[in-house]
């Protein structure tokens, strides 16, 4: 008698498994719980950036520890003059660097008018977790830094020094992106537990005026993180960038529901109301807590990198402005 009802509940199980396929296929996409990450998004075309950050991730580090080793990559390349070691300096001759970085937690921390230390974005994180502030600046900022370890170096590089001697010729200041010119690299990080974090660093505008700051360090602007909606960064002409407080503004409009694309896209609309916005270029990303990305410019020329689930890509974003 029990061998028999053994077997009749084998066969209900075996009948159950194969059942089982059907019944999911048939499921709403909602409750099959798709998991779009681990996932990583980076402003231009930085792959080895992007690339460091996918290494921790798919090894199961931080959204955190992601996007820091995927912003020093920039930081330490004499190639980039956007960002870091090689990064244009302001008029003065002096590279000045600004830098952000928040956790899932929403703890932040940045750094602004720094000089020579290589790697802000290390700074910024220290800032986070080993002070009670969010910034520091210009001569404190580079003592914390030196008091923890850091060692300061000449960031100027025979590339940049040149580029500014022969803009010293006529000394011409114009505030402007070129629409296809990279700058600032934001990253964005969503790890296997569906955490994120952000950082966002720059060099800044080439020969700007000494002691400019852009939106890359403000909380808000350049960078903000909500762990339980998304995550959203921004580069191009930072004073444009701040009057709308971009970041801040994409994640909220997640919060009301709309996708990360189209939550660049309306962010990149209130531009429009910005004096000379026909001469500006920002571009956004940004990604929810599903997994989900977008990015949007105000020009064409902008790209993005992103990794999902080791599948990488490189994005010509769509821009307000269409090509010539």
């Amino acid at each position: 008698m029990k061998q028999k009802s053994r077997r009749n509940f084998i066969q209900k199980t075996s009948l159950g498994s194969l059942l089982l396929p059907s019944i999911l296929q048939s499921l709403p996409i909602e409750e099959k719980k798709v998991k779009n990450f681990p996932v990583t998004i980076a402003t231009w075309n930085n792959k080895k950036a992007i690339e460091a950050s996918w290494n921790v991730l798919h090894t199961g580090g931080s959204a955190l520890d992601a996007v820091h080793q995927g912003a020093m990559i920039p930081e330490a390349d004499p190639e980039d003059t956007s960002v870091g070691y090689g990064g244009f300096p302001d008029r003065e001759g002096k590279v000045t660097l600004d830098a952000s970085i928040m956790d899932q937690h929403g703890n932040a921390g940045a750094v602004m008018f720094l000089e020579g230390i290589m790697h802000p974005i290390s700074v910024a994180r220290m800032v986070m977790e080993k002070t009670p502030h969010v910034f520091l600046a210009g001569s404190g900022a580079k003592a914390f830094a030196l008091e923890n370890g850091f060692k300061e170096e000449n960031l100027l590089t025979e590339k940049a020094r040149r580029a500014w001697e022969n803009w010293k010729k006529e000394s011409k200041y114009e505030p402007k992106i070129n629409f296809e010119r990279h700058d600032t690299i934001g990253i964005l990080a969503q790890d296997s537990n569906g955490d994120l974090s952000g950082a966002c660093s720059t060099s800044g505008l080439a020969f700007k005026m000494r002691g400019r700051v852009g939106d890359s360090p403000i909380i808000g602007s350049g960078l903000y993180v909500d762990n339980e909606i998304g995550a959203a960064t921004a580069t191009g002409l930072g004073e444009a960038v701040v009057k709308k407080v971009g970041a801040f503004s994409i994640v909220e409009m997640m919060r009301n529901g709309m996708s990360p694309q189209k939550a660049c896209e309306s962010a990149i609309k209130r531009l429009l109301t910005l004096k000379n916005y026909k001469d500006l270029q920002v571009g956004y990303i940004a990604i929810n807590k599903q997994g989900e990305y977008g990015g949007y410019s105000l020009q064409p020329g902008f790209q993005f990198y992103v990794i999902q689930k080791g599948k990488a890509l490189l994005v010509n974003s769509k821009s307000y402005f269409k090509n010539k």
